[in-house]
């Protein structure tokens, strides 16, 4: 049976750009935008799924290291509000600790939120997951100072309930301004957020749906003040999900997670830059262009052992020259696509790409290039063709390895 990942760490309360300003004995909050600011957050979650079935004992399911990658990008601003332009990004690690982390589902989002916090979005968005979440009172705040205020979260349930709408889980959060806390050897002023869920909700379209729903979340976050940026958080959660089948889904676990400011790229000129060290360094059947995401390194017809994703000891070679130059970009993520030429079945070419460009990304972590956190892996098939299938060139052509060296 399908297990549901809950994918808790899609907060979107770190997306802010916080106003810090300070004061004697009490502080004021307030969100602040600036048209064009783009930031990237990224969470790493550690969860523990317990499956309880009808007429059976509670037991461990499996465990699960999630990866959220979040890029924002404020696009416009009316009055008090900002019009944020996002894109969430989930990906589930592979068996081995340091593996690679395998891209799982995309969500586009488009919603505004005020100078308190509150957000208004489209009934249509799954994410951000948790809304209204960090809001501030228009007043002063003095440390140990706590507020509460109503907020909830969007899960999306279409693979594992079949409910094909979000679904909206209400709750009412507490805050309390803690002072000032370190994170990664820096003093930040800190909140603490908690809420607790205990929800009977109406049954939804679906071939099965929650009947009864159980949860705490604790967080810890801390706030930058020089650059009006929140840092980082922790958290602790736990839900509890009696289904209308009987059986009972929980997850336990903790998250972290950092914001960070992306610099603007220069495609251009980075791609030239690239272009010119790979002719060079002399990798062979290796191209540069500027895509959207950034800059994608191309690199054709790479070759593994027949019918397999073992690289082959001329790649590895190939490889570690490449990583001199994304050592140069060390401060970007990157995504390493894996592509087929059009052979066997789609589900086939699907497992073989994936697995190959999980195979370039390990070796790219194996070499300190990259730790697994910092790269993305997808496995394309033959969706994307650069040429021509019915030709033996196109097809060696096609069967490649792109690695994108991404702007946010």
């Amino acid at each position: 049976m399908y297990t549901p990942a809950i994918n808790r760490r899609l907060l979107f309360c770190l997306v802010l750009t916080l106003l810090f300003t300070a004061g004697a004995e009490a502080e004021t909050f307030v969100y602040k935008y600036q048209k064009g600011n783009k930031y990237r957050i990224l969470s790493v979650v550690d969860q523990d799924v317990y499956i309880t079935r009808p007429s059976e004992a509670r037991r461990l399911d499996h465990r699960a290291r999630t990866l959220n990658k979040i890029s924002v990008e404020i696009t416009g601003l009316e009055g008090n509000r900002a019009r944020h332009n996002a894109l969430f990004i989930t990906l589930e690690q592979g068996e081995g600790e340091g593996e690679s982390f395998h891209w799982t589902r995309e969500y586009p989002s488009v919603f505004d939120r005020d100078r308190l916090g509150y957000i208004s979005i489209g009934p249509e968005y799954f994410m951000p997951m948790v809304r209204d979440v960090p809001v501030f009172p228009d007043k002063n705040i003095r440390e140990g100072e706590t507020w509460t205020a109503p907020g909830h979260e969007v899960h999306d349930f279409r693979d594992a309930f079949g409910i094909e709408e979000p679904y909206r889980i209400p709750f009412e959060a507490q805050y309390t301004f803690l002072g000032s806390g370190e994170w990664k050897n820096r003093t930040y002023p800190v909140f603490s957020i908690s809420y607790h869920i205990s929800y009977e909700p109406p049954p939804a379209a679906g071939h099965v749906y929650p009947r009864k729903i159980r949860g705490v979340l604790d967080q810890r976050v801390y706030w930058d003040n020089e650059i009006g940026q929140p840092a980082a958080y922790t958290e602790t959660f736990e839900m509890v999900f009696e289904m209308s089948n009987g059986f009972i889904f929980e997850f336990q676990g903790r998250a972290e997670a950092e914001i960070i400011e992306s610099e603007i790229m220069n495609r251009e000129e980075t791609a030239k830059t690239i272009a010119d060290e790979i002719e060079k360094l002399g990798i062979t059947d290796a191209s540069v262009r500027v895509v959207e995401e950034g800059v994608t390194i191309s690199l054709e017809n790479i070759q593994f052992q027949a019918d397999s994703s073992v690289l082959l000891p001329g790649e590895k070679v190939k490889l570690d020259k490449l990583g001199e130059i994304l050592g140069r970009y060390g401060d970007r993520d990157i995504l390493v696509g894996g592509h087929t030429a059009m052979a066997g079945t789609a589900a086939g070419r699907q497992r073989l790409s994936l697995e190959r460009a999980s195979s370039v990304s390990n070796y790219l972590i194996s070499r300190g290039v990259r730790t697994a956190s910092r790269i993305m892996v997808r496995g394309y098939g033959a969706e994307r063709p650069l040429a021509d299938n019915k030709t033996p060139e196109g097809m060696a052509r096609n069967r490649r390895v792109e690695i994108t060296i991404l702007e946010n």
